[in-house]
């Protein structure tokens, strides 16, 4: 009992005496701490740590801050891409349904109007460029003596090709009708003598060429303003004239061919007009040419009913 007291006597007197130290050691100890340069900034006071907050804000909570809006952002424009996107996708469906459906009325109303109207007649104009190659004015002499006599043909003239045609539309695709197809030249035949004098003219020296030909017409576009189409037809060609061929004959008849390439109809209701690019050959054999290339360009107007 005696030994404890005198212990626990001691030691608080030395606690007595060496706190004052030990104050002052750590004192001394934090000083050092806040006045060096390497471990922390030095304190501010309330007004210098004012200033220093209004120049310099949270720059790390901003950018934070930032960071996590952006992260929004991007979802929302992936989301606002995405729904873009399927409206497209919805809006493509949609438009391609309406295409379709507005394509099945037209070819509706189109075979209604086909079925409607299924006749149809036309006539029209072709061009003679094979006539007007093979018949042209004889060149005559001008420098041999006047007792020489001779007789040349001069003044061609061409009535073009003149056609009527019906056809009957059996189906959306395909026609077949009959053509009558009809063309001329006339010449006069001139007598001069050596110096190309004229000596006779006579003006009644012409042929003419009649085709009759079965037509089928293939139409591989069609709409109801424009139709595009190739024909052909092949049949029967007359040719007479004034004059008489190897043979004695003033009338023969050979095959012809129709063809037509390319053409094309315009027209809504019931008029409607076409032109047409192809040829037109009628011969019978090497000596008997009557039409070789001809009428390679068309026009003609026509009606339904």
């Amino acid at each position: 009992m005696v030994y404890r007291i005198r212990k626990g006597s001691l030691f608080v007197v030395i606690w007595l005496f060496a706190l004052p130290i030990m104050g002052q050691k750590v004192e001394a100890f934090f000083d050092d701490v806040v006045s060096s340069d390497t471990l922390i900034a030095p304190v501010l006071s309330s007004t210098e740590m004012a200033d220093s907050i209004k120049e310099e804000p949270l720059v790390v909570d901003t950018l934070g801050e930032a960071e996590y809006y952006r992260t929004y952002d991007w979802y929302d424009v992936r989301e606002t891409r995405d729904s873009l996107r399927r409206e497209l996708r919805a809006t493509r469906s949609h438009l391609r349904k309406d295409v379709r459906r507005v394509r099945d009325f037209a070819r509706e109303d189109l075979y209604a109007m086909v079925d409607s109207i299924p006749h149809e007649i036309r006539i029209g104009w072709g061009d003679m460029l094979f006539e007007m190659l093979v018949w042209h004015p004889d060149a005559y002499p001008t420098l041999l003596p006047e007792t020489y006599v001779d007789t040349y043909d001069e003044h061609f003239r061409y009535t073009q090709h003149w056609f009527a045609e019906y056809l009957y539309n059996a189906s959306y695709w395909y026609s077949i009708g009959c053509m009558v197809d009809y063309s001329g030249v006339l010449w006069d035949r001139v007598t001069r003598n050596g110096r190309g004098e004229e000596l006779n003219r006579e003006k009644n020296h012409w042929f003419s060429n009649i085709s009759i030909v079965p037509t089928i017409r293939f139409s591989y576009y069609r709409s109801p303003y424009i139709s595009l189409y190739s024909s052909l037809g092949i049949g029967l060609n007359i040719n007479t004239g004034s004059e008489i061929d190897y043979k004695g004959r003033r009338t023969a008849m050979a095959p012809v061919v129709n063809i037509s390439l390319l053409g094309m109809r315009v027209g809504h209701g019931r008029w409607f007009g076409a032109v047409e690019l192809g040829g037109m050959i009628s011969l019978l054999g090497t000596n008997e040419v009557y039409m070789l290339g001809s009428r390679l360009f068309t026009v003609s107007v026509g009606c339904s009913f």
